[in-house]
């Protein structure tokens, strides 16, 4: 199974006879243990990788949300989602890296062993998925502190244009120390909880997009609704900027799910197919229905439809063919489209970007369905010993785990910082825009 190692060099050596292997015939010749090997084409490509990941967050994402909200807020969500970013970058070296990736046996953290990055050099080396051959540690490390930067901000657009600008900040930086930090070292390192359990999650669809979408859901409801919502309009003002942030999404989505492979080889080239298939079905199949229900479809939806299929298939885009890619976009839609059509307005929770309704819903299908599409029977790289039913049974449980970890404890940092710094802004403050209460300077002019 495809899983991110950050094994040390000295752990990959570990595992190589550590002298010279002779035979009992004194006169036999001695067979030297080959050396890792660092091909500097994977070296480029996680290179290459983690700044697309950072090119997701900053501009993509900003744009996205940004183009969604009204235009008096527009600038607060660059802000929120810039500052985010940069401020989970220095966390991540200070001591996430270690309690993610850190050598520990626990099956819920990794530990201190690498604190303040100790130990790591531009000579250590992290371990790939094919034998005797490795990465340099600190591209792991800045791939890896990618990821830990977008997922946060992530999740702000479910609380858009009415949380503090303090509150926020707050918020994230306790919501990657106990929630993110966890749930990837449970997913990803070698000793986690779920990487035992065998469940498969490529790129992220329990570590990022699930644990963001139900931290969201929460922070919606804890929060509560805009002023004015459901009786104002509150459109989104730039749909142009959304397509633009979109489209930087997918383009940057290719170092997230294609950089998870830590190698350009064959695995990685399945990956980059099945993120333009998957994606591509998922586009259509939004606009179709939005077609057929509302008799036009709207680049909103397109927009959906993108961020909806690039969520459901990075769990899966190492393990699935393209032709499971497809089927998996299209399905991801079909749950997505009626949570944020249907269930949303049944229930009249204030999601203002649904943030739960795309990552969340759709990074759940995407989790469930990476059991079912890995087959080989039906084009993906498991083999006879393969059981669907085994598997989606540990998917299942991986979601729960993931839903359960991080919403009650999303929930209680909501709690927390609520009673002491204050989620919310005064409603004179919301009506006015937080983009000139809580900057003091506006998108737009004139």
């Amino acid at each position: 199974m495809l899983k991110k190692l950050g094994l040390s060099a000295a752990a990959i050596m570990a595992a190589l006879p550590a002298l010279a292997q002779t035979a009992t015939d004194a006169t036999a010749p001695v067979v030297e243990a080959a050396a890792p090997v660092m091909d500097k084409g994977d070296v480029a490509w996680m290179m290459t990788s983690t700044a697309l990941v950072l090119f997701m967050t900053i501009p993509g994402l900003a744009l996205f949300y940004g183009g969604l909200v009204r235009s008096k807020n527009m600038l607060s969500i660059l802000m929120q989602t810039t500052l985010i970013a940069c401020m989970v970058m220095v966390i991540w070296v200070l001591y996430g890296y270690s309690v993610t990736f850190g050598g520990g046996t626990s099956p819920y953290w990794g530990g201190f062993g690498k604190l303040f990055l100790s130990g790591v050099t531009a000579d250590s080396m992290s371990a790939t998925f094919s034998a005797g051959y490795v990465i340099p540690e600190y591209v792991f490390i800045a791939f890896q502190m990618t990821f830990a930067a977008i997922t946060p901000g992530l999740i702000i657009g479910a609380f858009a244009e009415r949380v503090k600008f303090t509150a926020v900040l707050a918020f994230c930086a306790l919501w990657v120390t106990f929630v993110y930090f966890p749930i990837a070292h449970m997913v990803w390192d070698a000793s986690g909880l779920l990487f035992v359990m065998g469940a498969i999650d490529f790129a992220g669809g329990t570590v990022v997009h699930i644990n963001a979408g139900i931290a969201a859901l929460v922070g919606c409801l804890v929060i509560g609704k805009r002023v004015g919502y459901g009786k104002e309009n509150m459109a989104p003002h730039s749909m142009v900027m959304t397509m633009i942030g979109a489209s930087m999404l997918w383009f940057g989505w290719f170092g997230f799910n294609v950089g998870s492979n830590l190698e350009a080889n064959g695995g990685a080239t399945l990956a980059m197919i099945n993120t333009f298939v998957a994606t591509a079905a998922a586009t259509l199949a939004w606009s179709l229905l939005e077609g057929i229900q509302r008799g036009k479809a709207s680049m909103l939806g397109a927009a959906s439809g993108m961020v909806a299929g690039l969520v459901a298939i990075t769990p899966a885009c190492g393990t699935v063919g393209p032709m499971g890619a497809i089927a998996l976009g299209v399905i991801a839609v079909l749950g997505c489209y009626f949570f944020v059509t249907v269930v949303k307005n049944k229930f009249q929770y204030d999601d203002s970007l649904d943030v739960f309704g795309i990552h969340g819903v759709g990074g759940i299908i995407g989790a469930v369905l990476t059991g079912v599409f890995s087959a080989g029977s039906l084009g993906g790289v498991k083999g006879d010993d393969y059981s669907i039913g085994a598997q989606v049974w540990i998917q299942i449980e991986a979601v729960a785990i993931t839903l359960v970890w991080s919403g009650v404890i999303s929930f209680i940092i909501y709690k927390l910082i609520d009673m002491t710094i204050g989620l919310r802004v005064d409603a004179d403050t919301e009506r006015q825009g937080l983009d000139l209460a809580s900057h003091g300077e506006a998108a737009y002019h004139g």
